[in-house]
């Protein structure tokens, strides 16, 4: 069989897909990409066993069907330096070789059985589905991986939630210490459902979707989704377990409003953390009227740092403390030019928004305060 395409089209896909492979699988063969060649069209499939990824390519042109699993490794390695290209394969699936043509040169290498390829089991009927815009799925995702936890005794944590409702579908992870809740009001569903998707499928989604890269349809069952978009699909088993209750932890009645330029205050948190204690990276606010004051301080080490910033607020004068690092992600992960910080009292938990919400999106940080010695 022979047939030729882009290097760069290669490449790029290549290197997606690579994210998925493990460095030590339990199978072999899983070491490797499938590569299938089907009505002048490339399908490249890589697996880890408990994802799959599918990407696929047009043609230049192929005279023939068929099929073949080549290294990833070796074939990510000859395509890389490559620069833009037509790559022409020739593939003895009889003998198992592999000859590519490139301008000026030639590799050879070998292929192995795609018999021996684990085959994807397809969905069963009775599975809901839902569709997103590729661009709000995106962003969503952008915005809530950071807050995943890693924890093995509560598993349900280590993925992002998805809680389907008839009014919205509400995209959420937390940590414990932080939660970001993100409800998409184009995107609902007349029966409610939910599933948790892991933390690697998803940011291999994160990796391959487009801002205007067209719909995703995520179709799932209590154990599995596939999610195909504009050219490819995403297999992936399920966390399985109950999600906590995410609407209980966060506060309804936030008095005390703080807003404040987003990018300002991410500058100032970066210059006052570096003289927080590490083991608590305590950073303290002391709000008032127009000004809030942002202060560091490690008593072992005898540094300290303190800054002022011109501020809206129109609450009660109040001294709350956050972990820095984790405030500052939440901030990072916000869009909008100003930030909105919702607060009660210095045990209560803060609540973080946009200055200016998402068009049909409702966009939601939380962070616990940390206590204050004075």
């Amino acid at each position: 069989m022979r047939f030729s395409l882009s290097s760069s089209t290669l490449s790029s896909k290549l290197s997606i897909l690579s994210k998925v492979i493990m460095n030590k699988n339990s199978m072999p063969i899983l070491e490797g990409f499938l590569f299938e060649v089907n009505d002048n069209l490339l399908t490249i499939t890589a697996s880890d066993s408990e994802n799959v990824m599918k990407a696929t390519c047009q043609l230049n042109e192929s005279d023939g069907n068929d099929r073949f699993v080549v290294n990833s490794q070796t074939i990510i390695d000859a395509v890389k330096e490559l620069p833009e290209q037509p790559l022409t394969f020739e593939v003895d699936t009889q003998e198992y070789t592999i000859k590519v043509y490139y301008q000026n040169g030639k590799y050879n290498f070998t292929a192995q059985n795609a018999n021996e390829y684990p085959q994807t089991q397809p969905m069963p009927t009775d599975v809901t589905t839902i569709t997103f815009d590729s661009g709000v799925l995106l962003a969503n995702l952008g915005r809530t991986i950071f807050a995943t936890a890693n924890e093995q005794l509560r598993p349900v944590m280590n993925g992002i939630y998805f809680d389907i409702t008839p009014d919205y579908t509400a995209i959420v992870a937390s940590d414990g210490s932080k939660l970001v809740r993100n409800r998409c009001f184009a995107v609902k569903s007349e029966n409610a459902a939910s599933f948790i998707l892991p933390k690697k499928p998803a940011t291999l989604l994160k990796n391959v979707l487009t801002k205007d890269g067209g719909e995703v349809v995520i179709k799932f069952n209590d154990r599995n989704a596939v999610i195909s978009f504009s050219d490819g699909v995403l297999i992936c088993r399920l966390i399985e377990g109950r999600y906590p209750n995410y609407n209980s932890v966060i506060p309804k009645d936030n008095p005390n409003h703080l807003r404040i330029d987003r990018k300002t205050l991410i500058s100032a948190m970066r210059r006052v953390m570096p003289f927080a204690s590490e083991s608590s990276e305590l950073v303290k606010f002391k709000v008032e009227m127009g000004q809030v004051e942002i202060s560091s301080e490690d008593v072992d080490f005898a540094t300290s740092a303190r800054e002022s910033l011109i501020c809206d607020y129109d609450g009660m004068p109040m001294a709350i403390g956050f972990k820095g690092p984790a405030l500052t992600e939440i901030l990072s992960n916000i869009e909008s030019e100003e930030v909105v910080i919702e607060l009660a009292d210095p045990s209560r938990a803060g609540v973080v928004l946009p200055g200016e919400q998402p068009e049909h999106e409702e966009v939601l940080m939380l962070i616990m305060p940390m206590l204050l010695n004075d």
